[in-house]
């Protein structure tokens, strides 16, 4: 089995941005990550997107914010990132606090500068096969993933484990514009490994630690991991039961290691094509 890294692919996408940033005329993208509270998972994905953006090249701000900040407050804090003109772009780490109304937050956001896709504009474009619009990153990293390893997504069965509007669903429609047949199983789904198993290719996004074993994998199938989960040994893993499927799947991508280390990449790549098209 062929382990598909996602360092390799994020670095192509790095520098393909590096090239362009080398012709860049006059302000340079800017980043605006807000961040409420002190989740570790926050932190951890706030770190990795600085990194990135210090890594190509283009400036950043960070916003952070207590945990118990009042909803108006917040919405006019949020408000006037929005509004900054110096800003291109924004990254919101959620899920916010229960008490802030992140659907009031995901109808503000300016859709040129919603970078993670998380508008109803944005997703209604990503449904509709515009690309205008901006898919939420880690479902448009499956994509590169695939594009890299030279996968032709034609005709392909591709089963999508998870239909959220972060991931199951949003790589559904990206996968479907490659013209890829694709079957989206979620909890109601009878016999969810038969399903899986008839398919080429299986993106697992449920949220289901080591859900996925060889039950679900057809001989000679591709495997897209975007689970994150903690094993019962506190060990960070996928939605897949890597080893166990090792024998059967063609191709795979790791937890850690995979999709996830390409996230940011697309970010970067998202935050350039908002300064491009400023207003």
């Amino acid at each position: 089995m062929e382990i598909l890294k996602g360092l390799p692919v994020a670095n192509a996408i790095n520098e393909k941005i590096a090239e362009e940033l080398k012709e860049w005329k006059g302000r340079l993208p800017h980043l605006a990550i807000i961040r409420v509270g002190e989740r570790a998972d926050d932190i951890s994905y706030e770190r990795g997107a600085i990194k990135k953006m210090e890594k190509v090249g283009v400036e950043y701000s960070i916003h952070t914010f207590p945990s118990d900040i009042d909803n108006e407050s917040f919405q006019n804090e949020f408000d006037a990132i929005n509004d900054n003109p110096e800003v291109d772009g924004i990254l919101l780490l959620r899920p916010l606090p229960k008490h802030l109304d992140e659907k009031a937050i995901e109808n503000r956001i300016n859709p040129r500068k919603d970078l993670d896709g998380i508008s109803p504009m944005n997703l209604a474009k990503v449904y509709a096969g515009d690309e205008m619009g901006y898919a939420p990153c880690t479902a448009e990293a499956v994509i590169e993933m695939l594009d890299f390893a030279g996968v032709d997504l034609k005709g392909k069965r591709v089963s999508v484990v998870g239909r959220s509007l972060v991931i199951g669903k949003p790589v559904a429609m990206l996968l479907m514009k490659k013209n890829a047949t694709v079957t989206v199983c979620h909890t109601k789904t009878v016999d969810m490994p038969g399903t899986c198993k008839n398919a080429e290719i299986i993106v697992a996004a449920a949220g289901a630690a080591k859900m996925i074993d060889k039950s679900y994998v057809a001989d000679g199938a591709i495997v897209i991991d975007v689970g994150i989960n903690v094993d019962e040994e506190g060990k960070l893993c996928g939605d897949v039961d890597f080893e166990d499927i090792c024998e059967t799947a063609s191709i795979a991508t790791p937890v850690p290691g995979g999709v996830g280390s390409v996230t940011t990449s697309v970010l970067a790549k998202h935050l350039l094509r908002a300064a491009k098209n400023r207003g």
